[in-house]
């Protein structure tokens, strides 16, 4: 009887250690993917800060540009409707998880970036306005942020990548479908980006 009763302990405490392990296991992993989604989310917010600073910039120049070449209207409303075009998307963290919106947010920020080149090479063709002390301060300013968005965006595509190859290596990709963990969109280059912008004028 004795003897019963400690086999019968035994396996229930090798069942319920193998439970413990296993739990463990599933955890742990489970752990590791909502930290590096995490770790997605906080890059993706300093690219949204970038973005920010730059759209904070953009009124400024565009006033300094327009005391300069007011008959360049149509430059001015193209980058006045890129920006309000920005500031309209409502980023929240659920355009991480649909390709779609991500695309139709990095098309609105290309928009901008495409007005704001616009909007330079209209500043060439005024001597008085390159030389303008707040337009140099302004431009300058508007490098860094260029040079800033790029590096959040290659920082974010890491990150990314991190999380994606997690999601998809077994055995996290079927702890990642129990859970809704799916894999996150990259930022992308715009068609054609490869070629060098042809500024005529």
């Amino acid at each position: 009887m004795q003897r019963k009763t400690i086999i019968i302990l035994a396996s229930v405490g090798g069942v319920l250690l193998l439970a413990l392990m296993f739990f463990g296991w599933i955890t742990g992993i489970y752990n590791s993917l909502v930290k590096l989604d995490e770790g997605v989310k906080s890059s993706w917010a300093q690219v949204e800060n970038q973005y920010q600073r730059r759209l904070d910039l953009v009124p400024n120049l565009v006033a300094t540009v327009k005391g300069y070449a007011a008959h360049e209207s149509e430059v001015f409303e193209k980058v006045a409707e890129a920006r309000s075009s920005v500031g309209k998307l409502q980023v929240t963290p659920e355009v991480l998880n649909d390709p779609q919106a991500f695309e139709k947010f990095q098309q609105a920020q290309s928009g901008l970036s495409s007005a704001l080149s616009r909007l330079l090479a209209v500043a060439e063709n005024y001597p008085q306005l390159k030389a303008n002390e707040n337009f140099l301060q302004l431009q300058a300013q508007l490098e860094g942020t260029e040079n800033r968005i790029a590096v959040e965006r290659k920082r974010f595509n890491d990150i990314v990548q991190d999380f994606n190859s997690r999601v998809r290596t077994f055995p996290a990709s079927i702890i990642a479908g129990m859970f809704g963990f799916g894999p996150k969109p990259y930022f992308e280059a715009e068609a054609g980006a490869e070629k060098p912008p042809q500024v005529k004028f």
